[in-house]
């Protein structure tokens, strides 16, 4: 059953890509359009695997405004759970090797979510840019601060380019937290349990006045305690 509901899974990404593609030109500069699109996979994905999502911390965020979103990554699963449960015009920025993966990469190249080459510093700069962009233009965004989902379902240290990004954009970061998503499809497996995940939003932690690397890393520093102090190990 559980490669089953991966095929699942597998075919409404599909399905949601190919609608992505057909209707992306609709608004692609605000991209409304795509991030609802996106929401409506993130649902059913969630619901034809069996996962149920509990959120907790929606009072402390005002969804008025634009943030940086940082979360911690411990499964495929952590997309559609943050995606379904934030109400907020999120851009996600992900990894550009996902692109070449047929339908859904190429919906994301072609959407208005952000890419990054994490190997070339000029690429990855020019994608910090294009989503500073996207938040002046009322969106915010979410990145996943360990760089890649955990191995063993402890807490990852964090990369500095969420935090780089915030200072640029001079954007508060909310972190979120995932538990749970680790037991329903680790790293590596194919295998979909279903199963129950919470999704924790703490308040928004403010950049610091000050600008370079210190600021940068107390930031980080901040945001990485605040995850950690709900974090549950899923090892």
């Amino acid at each position: 059953m559980g490669r089953i509901r991966f095929v699942a899974a597998a075919a409404v990404s599909i399905a949601s890509a190919i609608l992505e593609l057909i209707l992306i030109w609709v608004d692609r500069k605000r991209g409304r359009v795509f991030h609802a699109i996106a929401r409506g996979w993130a649902r059913t994905v969630l619901h034809v695997c069996g996962v149920r999502v509990r959120v907790r911390g929606l009072e402390n965020v005002d969804f008025s405004r634009n943030y940086v979103y940082v979360s911690n990554h411990a499964s495929m699963f952590d997309i559609p759970v943050i995606v379904s449960s934030v109400p907020d015009q999120i851009r996600i920025i992900y990894k550009k090797e996902l692109e070449v993966i047929p339908f859904f990469g190429w919906g994301l190249r072609f959407g208005s979510y952000i890419g990054i080459d994490r190997g070339r510093g000029t690429k990855a700069l020019r994608s910090l840019e294009s989503a500073v962009e996207k938040i002046r233009r009322g969106a915010s965004v979410l990145m996943y601060a360990e760089g890649t989902r955990t191995l063993d379902g402890k807490l990852q240290q964090f990369k500095r380019g969420a935090f780089n990004l915030a200072l640029r954009a001079g954007t508060p970061v909310v972190p979120l937290i995932v538990n749970g998503s680790y037991t329903i499809l680790p790293k590596h497996s194919m295998n979909v349990r279903p199963g129950s995940v919470e999704l924790v939003m703490e308040r928004p932690v403010p950049v610091p006045a000050r600008e370079g690397k210190d600021a940068e890393m107390q930031l980080m520093q901040d945001v990485h305690a605040a995850i950690a102090r709900h974090y549950i190990d899923q090892g």
